[in-house]
């Protein structure tokens, strides 16, 4: 491993950042920086929250490890700035990230392939009349579920059990983003998949099943408690194994994603049906979190699943070998057009 550890260079942790998840990137990128530098990989933090992206460039990174979760970090706005700084760097790159942090864009792509997902309505924060949020639960039935498009970890995510729920439930959602997503509930089994690689080489990690008191994995449940349990590999047979674990490749291929990625899932409890649910493009690396458990259950340690991830840290756009910056007289010639 050590010459592994070589070959990567100096490497930046990218962890913290702006988001409301920082907390949990905080802790994530914590374990993932412990983690390399016990396998000899020259890591250092670093916070795009406490410092900017010139400071990032004169760090002169051969790689990044991207540990941030949410908004500025997961959502193709960092991976657009590494492509210009041109650091590799961890996860998918700047399409499928943003593509995958937008919960109605994923859902239509997935539509689109006729990929399984539950039926949807897309709501206005700013101008949704009252009676017309009462209407969303004749569409979708009840109990239905409200989502923050654009946030993750279960923040900006609410259960309307009953008409009278939804305006409070749209008003939580509706402060996280400009347009809330309204999804018909599917009761049954929560799954998620780990993903890892490229292309025809993505690989399917096994199944975790999720079973949270009284079925809500909420961010407490998710992050600080023992209470939710986790079920690795999930009690489900063979065959529906293989069906899930190839459905999270296509998901994850349909929208492009590369290096790692976490589908998941809902499995309908009348008919054992999957249904995707959303990607999650920087999983969590936390004590809590379950890319390492379904690593752990298939071999591999959380220190050689670091390693794995970094090796797998890339550009979508190369430089060419003979391009060269900008002269002050291209720039002088530039603004006099």
């Amino acid at each position: 491993m050590m010459t592994q550890a070589n070959q990567f260079g100096k490497v930046g942790v990218l962890f913290g950042g702006r988001s409301a998840e920082r907390e949990v990137s905080l802790m994530s990128g914590a374990g993932v920086l412990k983690a390399l530098r016990s396998k000899g990989v020259d890591a250092h933090p670093f916070d795009p929250a406490e410092r900017s992206l010139a400071e990032l460039a004169a760090e002169k990174f051969d790689r990044v490890f991207i540990a941030l979760h949410g908004r500025y970090g997961e959502d193709g706005t960092l991976q657009g700035a590494l492509e210009q700084l041109g650091i590799p760097y961890t996860g998918p790159g700047v399409m499928a990230s943003a593509i995958a942090m937008d919960k109605v864009m994923t859902k239509r792509i997935w539509l689109g392939l006729d990929l399984p997902t539950p039926r949807f309505a897309v709501l206005d924060s700013a101008a949704m009349p009252r009676e017309a949020l009462r209407q969303v639960p004749d569409v979708l039935g009840l109990p239905l579920m409200l989502k923050a498009p654009h946030e993750g970890s279960t923040i900006g995510i609410a259960k309307v059990a009953g008409y009278s729920d939804m305006q409070d439930a749209f008003k939580l959602c509706a402060k996280y983003d400009e347009v809330v997503l309204a999804e018909e509930f599917v009761t049954g089994r929560e799954l998620t998949v780990p993903v890892l690689g490229k292309g025809r080489d993505a690989r399917a990690y096994p199944v975790i099943e999720i079973r949270a008191p009284e079925g809500n994995y909420d961010y407490q449940h998710k992050y600080f408690t023992d209470d939710t349990k986790y079920l690795c590999p999930a009690p489900i047979d063979e065959a529906l194994t293989q069906r899930v674990q190839e459905l999270a490749v296509k998901a994850y291929n349909a929208l492009g994603c590369r290096g790692w990625s976490r589908v998941d899932f809902m499995l309908r409890a009348s008919d054992n049906e999957p249904f995707l649910l959303e990607i999650n493009t920087s999983p969590g690396m936390t004590g809590h979190s379950l890319v390492p458990m379904s690593a752990k259950q298939a071999g591999m340690s959380y220190e050689d699943l670091c390693c794995e991830i970094l090796k797998l840290a890339a550009l979508d756009l190369k430089p060419s070998k003979d391009w060269k910056p900008h002269s002050s007289t291209d720039a002088d010639v530039s603004e006099e057009g």
